[in-house]
């Protein structure tokens, strides 16, 4: 009897989950067809930088390459008459280039991730090789991805930005993933892409314009884009690409600062707990002891404390303060007290004016780190080390080797330079800069009646709350995030599908296409958030 009841009730189960699956599948509207709308993408043409080069983990490679936004973009075009797209793929998946057999400088391989941090591929995978040669062995155009690393928005109009000899100039004209891609040595990235007559453009450029002064900490090597030069360049992009009618999708500018690059590394590294910097405390307050009151007299921020019980922030260089460097020197010179402290570090008290000279220079704009501070992330392997430079120079004054290295730490008794650290006035250039481009970005839009992508708001919201895309929250969070790689400022090919569904869900908009309401928005599953290091 029981046996009966088991096998009726699994009958009655059955029933209503077929009559349920039933009414679900009634109640589904099919999708509507695919179709384009008012735009042609018999000819498709990207115009931009890394971010479209399909740059990543600090290189471009090979299977990088074939996951580029715009390579995504271009797999759903084919859906609905999109043609060929052809890229200037690397010969590898290691990244790095080289120059006649030898290693270009500045270029190295991708980086991968050591279950600490990222790390060149070398440092797991010894065998990996590069092997992509601008000289020796560069593909053969055209390329309907003109996606350049490193371009800023000026660059796309420059003749001659593929010209070998140009990488040699002082300051160089020539960029070698251009080199590698250009028809000629005198073309111009934006002659290229107009010589296969584009029937639909995308453009996301001006990352680079202020780009490069945020790297490398806002210290002057490599300044923002004055407004004039990026408004002619990018009117000038916008009027020629748009010839006859051409339509099109820009994206604006992210918020540079926002990216893990300027957001991974702490401002309050120095742990007591660790064993190389924990013991040193005490004679690290001795030595500020002897500087904080005329800092406290001179600006009470800059006293330099350091807690025997929590994080305590890094020490940096803040060329925003006034200069002290004269008070400091006079300050000891006059003390009486200072060769007695000299003595304690096993200097003579005829020392005391090479040392106070030295303490001026050092700490004449030095402040510790505050949460409004930003730190660059390679700056975490600088933090803590110690500068051999500083070694030398301070032993030619007589120092100690010891003592010249206690005297050498970054961050510590060192302060950080200005490089490695973007202060909140650097922070509010970068800012002004990356608004002001962007009322530019989006007058040329409008104006030319283009798709437009608010890829600001859209690395914000990353930034602060996490994008959806389809099943996947992605997050700003480096290595965990899934949407940037691990140079903090590209992104993985999971984070540029994402952001070529946003480029479509745009070009929907703009255009009457219906990529999203048909189904045809990409399945960010299917792409990788990191690459192994036994890839090559």
């Amino acid at each position: 009897m029981k046996t009966k009841y088991i096998w009726l009730l699994a009958g009655i189960i059955s029933f209503t989950a077929c009559s349920s699956d039933d009414d679900a599948a009634l109640s589904v509207q099919p999708l509507p067809e695919l179709t384009r709308g008012s735009a042609n993408f018999s000819t498709y043409v990207s115009l931009g930088n890394s971010l479209t080069a399909g740059y990543s983990d600090g290189a471009l490679f090979n299977i990088a390459q074939e996951n580029s936004m715009p390579r995504i973009l271009a797999s759903q075009f084919a859906l609905t008459g999109g043609g060929e797209f052809t890229q200037p793929l690397t010969n590898d998946n290691v990244g790095g280039l080289l120059a006649g057999g030898s290693p270009l400088p500045g270029f190295g391989p991708r980086l991968v991730f050591d279950g600490a941090g990222p790390v060149p591929i070398t440092n797991l995978n010894p065998g990996a090789t590069i092997t992509t040669d601008i000289v020796l062995n560069n593909p053969t155009g055209p390329f309907n991805n003109m996606g350049v690393p490193g371009a800023k928005s000026y660059h796309l109009l420059a003749p001659n930005y593929g010209d070998l000899s140009g990488l040699f100039a002082s300051p160089p004209t020539a960029n070698p993933y251009f080199v590698r891609m250009a028809s000629s040595s005198s073309t111009s990235v934006l002659a290229d892409a107009m010589a296969q007559a584009p029937t639909f453009f995308s453009l996301w450029i001006g990352n680079n314009d202020v780009l490069g002064y945020a790297v490398s900490g806002g210290d002057g090597t490599n300044p923002i884009t004055d407004q004039a030069t990026f408004d002619f360049a990018y009117n000038t992009l916008i009027s020629t690409l748009t010839t006859g009618g051409t339509k099109g999708v820009v994206a604006n500018i992210p918020n540079v600062a926002s990216t893990p690059h300027f957001t991974t590394v702490p401002y309050n590294p120095l742990s007591p707990l660790d064993p190389n910097f924990g013991p040193q405390i005490p004679t690290l307050n001795m030595v500020f002891g002897a500087l904080n009151p005329i800092f406290s007299a001179v600006d009470p921020d800059r006293v330099i404390i350091f807690s025997e019980t929590e994080a305590s922030a890094v020490v940096i260089k803040d060329e925003s303060l006034a200069d002290i460097s004269g008070i400091i020197t006079q300050q000891l010179n006059n003390s009486p007290t200072f060769p007695a402290f000299l003595a304690q570090f096993g200097l003579p008290p005829s020392a005391a004016p090479t040392v106070a000279a030295y303490l001026g220079n050092a700490y004449g704009q030095s402040r510790q780190a505050t949460p409004e501070d930003l730190f660059v992330l390679p700056s975490s392997k600088v933090i803590g080390t110690i500068n051999t430079s500083s070694v030398a120079a301070l032993m030619q004054q007589g120092f100690s080797q010891a003592l010249a290295a206690q005297f050498s730490v970054e961050g510590v008794t060192l302060p950080l330079e200005d490089k490695w650290v973007l202060i909140p006035s650097e922070q509010a250039e970068i800012s002004a800069a990356t608004a002001s481009f962007n009322a530019t970005i989006q007058a040329a839009a409008n104006n030319a009646d283009l798709a437009f992508v608010d890829a600001n708001n859209i690395l914000n919201q990353l930034a602060q709350s996490g994008l959806q895309s389809g099943d996947y929250i992605l997050t700003s969070d480096l290595v965990t995030g899934g949407a940037f790689s691990l140079d903090g400022v590209h992104l993985t090919s999971r984070g540029y599908a994402a952001m070529a569904n946003e480029f479509l869900k745009s070009i929907d908009a703009k255009y009457n296409s219906n990529f999203e309401a048909s189904g045809h928005l990409v399945d960010i599953a299917n792409f990788n958030t990191n690459y192994s290091a036994g890839l090559q």
